[in-house]
């Protein structure tokens, strides 16, 4: 027998009473009063009175300071109740996920998605989700500028990176692969083949500018050392498809996750250098505001999303 539900089959067991007065406790302390939680639960203050003294005959401590005018926390109680309060949260936060799962998905969604991501990824999901979802307006800003979720009025949004930045926001990995140092055929004839990445100071290279340091790149070698590499800048932009377009066009020496360029990779146009050491991982972050809450038309877009991305990402090797 579980261990946890033993406690709940004994005679003499306090676990069936483990709840008793929680709620009625947390809203005394944020009511501020006996009288105003009473009104606030629609009970009577003698009920609000006996319900919080056998909270503290049961827990055999004090938790609140009375006087006739105010009440206060004692020590115990503070610690009590910061406890309670998430617990009495998380219950409320389940309520509304169970009601909001009841709900069709309605409304206007606006997302927010890198341009080579969408192209290589988006199409299908979009389509079946406005299939699934007839009464669901979509509103897609796709580019590879870095937006304000909240500023922006995004609904949610999808971004690539090999290192989230720290942010109360909420993140959801949907996709990995692999990033990839490459460059055209025709432009390693003209300016030669680097064999390690400190070579690439003497060339072009394509940088992406919503990194924080676009002319450092970073590299590991097979011990696991780091290599920082601070390249020549000869075109810096936002767009990860117009960095491939100058790859192709024989401009320099570029880096970009393997989504960006996969049609590329596949048609044998592109180069990749640098194959004796690890290539970084990219991961993709589904990014929304909050777990509490969360509409029925952002949950049931992440769950498509989710759904329908390759299992544990693509992480081939590039040739």
């Amino acid at each position: 027998m579980n261990k946890n539900n033993s406690l709940l089959n004994g005679s003499n067991s306090k676990a069936t009473q483990l709840f008793d007065g929680v709620v009625i406790f947390t809203q005394v302390v944020n009511s501020g009063s006996f009288v105003s939680a009473a009104t606030a639960t629609g009970h009577s203050n003698s009920y609000i009175s006996k319900e919080i003294n056998k909270l503290e005959s049961r827990l055999g401590v004090r938790l609140l300071n009375r006087t006739t005018r105010s009440i206060s926390l004692t020590p115990e109680g503070r610690v009590y109740f910061e406890q309670c309060q998430q617990l009495v949260l998380d219950a409320q936060g389940a309520m509304a996920t169970l009601n909001q799962s009841q709900l069709t998905p309605h409304g206007t969604l606006k997302i927010s998605c890198p341009i080579s991501f969408s192209q290589e990824h988006l199409h299908n999901i979009i389509s079946d989700y406005m299939r699934l979802y007839p009464e669901v307006d979509l509103v897609l800003d796709l580019n590879d500028r870095q937006v304000d979720l909240i500023q922006d009025g995004f609904d949610l949004v999808i971004r690539a990176t090999d290192k989230l930045a720290e942010s109360s926001l909420v993140s959801r990995r949907i996709y990995r692969c692999k990033s990839y140092t490459v460059a055209s055929k025709a432009y390693l004839a003209k300016a030669g083949w680097p064999t390690r990445p400190e070579q690439l100071v003497e060339h072009q290279c394509i940088c992406y500018s919503n990194l924080t340091a676009p002319n450092r790149w970073h590299y590991q070698n097979k011990s696991g050392d780091d290599i920082y590499v601070d390249v020549h800048c000869k075109l810096l932009c936002n767009s990860a498809s117009m960095e491939l377009a100058m790859v192709l066009a024989d401009k320099g020496i570029c880096r970009l996750p393997e989504f960006a360029m996969a049609q590329a990779m596949k048609n044998n146009e592109l180069e990749v250098l640098f194959e004796d050491y690890p290539a970084p991982i990219i991961n993709v972050y589904a990014i929304y505001p909050s777990r509490k809450h969360l509409s029925p038309k952002v949950r049931s877009f992440i769950d498509l999303l989710v759904k329908n991305m390759p299992k544990g990402g693509k992480l081939n090797s590039a040739k």
